[in-house]
C-alpha cells in the first residue's frame, strides 16, 4: 500500500513539471483527482477485505455461555451468589457518542442474559437497552426478529449496516460483545469453559483475530476507531486451540481483559 501511495506521489509530481507553472491551477486539479481515484482504491480494497471478515466471523457458533442455549446450568447454592462485576444498567446515561451508545447497547445485552442466568432483576437493563435503541436510531436493526441478538455478529445485521452506512459499528458491536463475554468467563472460568469444548475455545480465538484485523483496517480511514484497536489490543494473547489453553490464557490475561473492557466502555 505504501508502495502504491508513492508512485501516485511520483506520478503527481511528474506532472507538475511538465506542465509549466502557468497551469498551476489544472495541475491541482489533477493531483487532487489522482489522489482521489487513489483513496477509493485503497478504500475499495478495505471494504472488500472488511467484508471477507465478516462473513467468516458470521459462520462461528455464538460462546456458549447464554441461558436460552441451556449450556451453563447454576445450581441453587450458586445462584444465591449474585455477581458483582457485571456493569450498571445506568451506564448507558453516559454514553454520549453514537459509538460508545453501540458499545454499551452490546455490552449490557450480554450482562441482562448473565443477570438472568442468576436469577437477578433485570428490568433496568431492559429499560436502558430500550432508550439506546431509540437513542441509535439504526434501521439496520428491523431486519432482526430479536432485538436482544444485537450483540451477536451476524451477516444480515453486517449485510444491513453496511447499506445503511454504519459498517463501522458492526465491529464495535462485535469487538465490545467479545471483550465483555471473555471478561466475564475470566471472572469464573471453572463454571463458564465447562460449557466450552476445544472447537468453542478455538472460536474465540479466531475471533480475536477477526476482529482485531477488521479494526485494523479500519483505521486507515476512519480515526474514530483507533481507540477501538488500541483497547481491543491486548486480547491478541489469546490463541487457544483447547479448554485448557483457554484457561490458562484468560487467567493469565485477566487484569488485560478488564483494561480492554475498561477502554471500550468507560
Amino acid at each position: 500500500m505504501k508502495k502504491v501511495k508513492f508512485f501516485a506521489v511520483a506520478f503527481a509530481t511528474i506532472i507538475v513539471a511538465s506542465c509549466g507553472g502557468n497551469k498551476q491551477a489544472g495541475n491541482t486539479e489533477a493531483t487532487d483527482t489522482l489522489k482521489s481515484f487513489e483513496q477509493q482504491q485503497i478504500e475499495a480494497s478495505i471494504k472488500l477485505n472488511i467484508d471477507s471478515l465478516a462473513s467468516q466471523i458470521a459462520q462461528l457458533k455464538q460462546l456458549p455461555i447464554r441461558e436460552k442455549d441451556g449450556m451453563i446450568v447454576l445450581t441453587e447454592e450458586e445462584r444465591q451468589v449474585k455477581p458483582n462485576y457485571l456493569l450498571s444498567p445506568s451506564l448507558a446515561e453516559h454514553a454520549t457518542t453514537l459509538a460508545e451508545q453501540y458499545r454499551v447497547l452490546s455490552a449490557l445485552q450480554i450482562d441482562r442474559e448473565i443477570a438472568e442466568l442468576y436469577g437477578m432483576s433485570t428490568s433496568e437493563y431492559e429499560n436502558e437497552i430500550a432508550k439506546l435503541l431509540v437513542d441509535i436510531n439504526d434501521p439496520s436493526f428491523e431486519i432482526l426478529e430479536d432485538k436482544s441478538d444485537i450483540y451477536e455478529a451476524s451477516s444480515d445485521l453486517y449485510k444491513a449496516m453496511d447499506e445503511n452506512g454504519r459498517i463501522n459499528f458492526f465491529w464495535q458491536i462485535a469487538s465490545t460483545a467479545l471483550v465483555e463475554q471473555l471478561y466475564i468467563i475470566s471472572q469464573n472460568t471453572d463454571k463458564f469453559l465447562a460449557a466450552f469444548d476445544d472447537n468453542a475455545a478455538s472460536n474465540v480465538s479466531l475471533r480475536v483475530i477477526l476482529i482485531q484485523d477488521a479494526l485494523n483496517r479500519l483505521t486507515e480511514y476512519d480515526p474514530e476507531v483507533i481507540p477501538v484497536a488500541e483497547a481491543f489490543d491486548p486480547l491478541t494473547t489469546i490463541n487457544a486451540v483447547t479448554v485448557a489453553e483457554l484457561k490458562d490464557q484468560l487467567d493469565d490475561a485477566k487484569d488485560q481483559i478488564e483494561e480492554a473492557r475498561n477502554g471500550l466502555l468507560d
